[in-house]
């Protein structure tokens, strides 16, 4: 009787014991799928981008590190002399408050090693410890129009930097690339990105910009100028030419300025001061928030005008603006991110690729 008792107690004992095995089978099993992954910032605009990715992948140890190079480009940034790019100056120092601020964890340049998956925002560079990793690219925003650098880049297969913005994508050194939009996927592809590689998901920071109008910036119905970095960047700006622009579009309406971050503040806004003294400029404060309770956009080279195309806005560009319209990044409603991780997901669930793929000439 206490025999077959046992007996039949047994079972449901080795059950049980198995069932605390099996959890911790499971437990061992997440932890093979919990992987490493690096996020490389860059711009504030970047960073944030890669934070909300990184939301999405709980399920990984995700470390971010702001932008950085190899070689000559180190030597000179380490020496400030790079500190109108990313890599230094007023736009490192605000990924580096926002980082901070944030609490993520950090893991400056890598130097950790041993990632799964390396996220960017750029492969204009693409640093050495990254290379032959699995690598998602995210596009940042506006890229820049193919002229005269872009196309002696392609020709005598220089650094794709030198080019800026236009260059974004051709490294193929990426395992898939996160695009704003459809018309930006039929672009990249007439510049020679596989199709195949590409996937339309929509970029964060530029796919909810009906949020903007829920907003306390205190002005309503005014000009709003977004200027660009242009001279800190060594390229050409003609500002004085610009402001005629902006007076002829205003007609006499309030103007406001909003400086690029980057921008030299004194420099600039004493400029502005001399021809539209009773203008406001902002250094700082909500650029989307701004456009938001604007009547006219005015812009440069700057990916802001996609935020007033979205509202609705009149826009005005450097760029064609029926040429923006085509190429407005997808409003989902804030789903980029999420879009984004997915995208990650399928590449960590791929064996490795052993090398990447040449660049496009």
């Amino acid at each position: 009787m206490t025999s077959s008792r046992a007996a039949s107690v047994m079972p449901a004992r080795v059950a049980g014991g198995t069932g605390e095995l099996g959890s911790a089978d499971a437990r061992a099993a997440a932890a093979r799928r919990r992987r490493r992954v690096l996020f490389i910032c860059g711009s504030l605009n970047q960073t944030t981008m890669m934070h909300q990715i990184g939301r999405h992948l709980t399920g990984h140890e995700c470390f971010y590190t702001p932008f950085y190079t190899d070689g000559l480009l180190h030597f000179l940034s380490r020496r400030g002399l790079l500190d109108f790019t990313i890599l230094g100056g007023e736009m490192r120092r605000m990924t580096d408050a926002y980082l901070r601020d944030e609490g993520l964890p950090l893991d400056e340049r890598g130097r950790r090693g041993g990632y799964d998956l390396v996220v960017s925002g750029t492969d204009l560079l693409i640093q050495r410890n990254v290379r032959g990793r699995p690598l998602v690219l995210v596009q940042e925003g506006m890229t820049d129009p193919e002229g005269l650098a872009y196309r002696l880049v392609r020709a005598l297969r220089l650094p794709r930097w030198l080019a800026s913005t236009a260059t974004t994508g051709l490294s193929l050194a990426y395992s898939k690339f996160c695009v704003a939009s459809e018309g930006y996927r039929d672009l990249f592809a007439a510049k020679g990105v596989p199709a195949e590689r590409m996937v339309v998901t929509g970029i964060p920071n530029f796919d909810n910009c009906r949020a903007f109008m829920r907003n306390d910036f205190p002005h309503h119905g005014y000009v709003l100028v977004a200027t660009s970095d242009t001279r800190e960047t060594f390229k050409r700006d003609r500002r004085r030419r610009f402001f005629a622009r902006v007076e002829q579009i205003a007609r006499g309406r309030p103007l406001v300025f909003k400086l690029h971050p980057n921008e030299n503040v004194e420099r600039s806004s004493a400029e502005i001061r001399a021809w539209f003294p009773e203008a406001l400029v902002f250094a700082a404060g909500n650029t989307n928030h701004m456009i938001a309770n604007c009547d006219v956009l005015i812009t440069q080279y700057s990916s802001v005008v996609y935020v007033g195309l979205a509202l609705g806005k009149e826009c005005h560009s450097y760029f064609d603006v029926a040429r923006l319209r085509s190429l407005l990044p997808l409003q989902n409603g804030g789903r980029s991110s999420r879009n984004i991780a997915r995208v990650c997901e399928g590449v960590l669930a791929r064996p490795p690729r052993r090398a990447p793929v040449a660049a496009v000439s």
